[in-house]
């Protein structure tokens, strides 16, 4: 991924105006996420080996981002969520692609058994 792409990606991503998820995204072409906390831009772009996927992730107050990569085959996705309280279901997107379509849409809500370490 070059310089020139990831400056591309974030000229697109100040341009979205419009719902927080996008039905199918574009190569290269930004779509806003929000993870509760934290918020960012979905991305990808078409390599030979599938679509590589990247999601750049912020919390919402000033802290470092956390970025996320994925190469994705046609029928493949990816969870990406933040974590709740014991008890309560993540916030969560799935990332998936089918033929030359990729989407980011919300993940249904899951409650999981939790653990403590105490």
């Amino acid at each position: 991924m070059t310089f020139r792409t990831t400056l591309l990606a974030a000229a697109a991503a100040s341009s979205l105006i419009g719902s927080a998820y996008a039905d199918a995204a574009k190569p290269s072409r930004a779509t806003s996420i929000d993870l509760g906390p934290l918020a960012g831009v979905a991305y990808y772009t078409v390599e030979p080996k599938g679509y590589h996927v990247v999601v750049t992730l912020a919390p919402r107050a000033a802290a470092p981002s956390l970025r996320f990569e994925a190469v994705l085959a046609s029928g493949q996705s990816v969870i990406v969520s933040t974590p709740r309280q014991a008890g309560a279901a993540a916030r969560s997107i799935e990332i998936s692609r089918n033929n030359d379509a990729v989407s980011v849409t919300p993940a249904p809500a899951e409650v999981n058994e939790t653990a403590s370490l105490d």
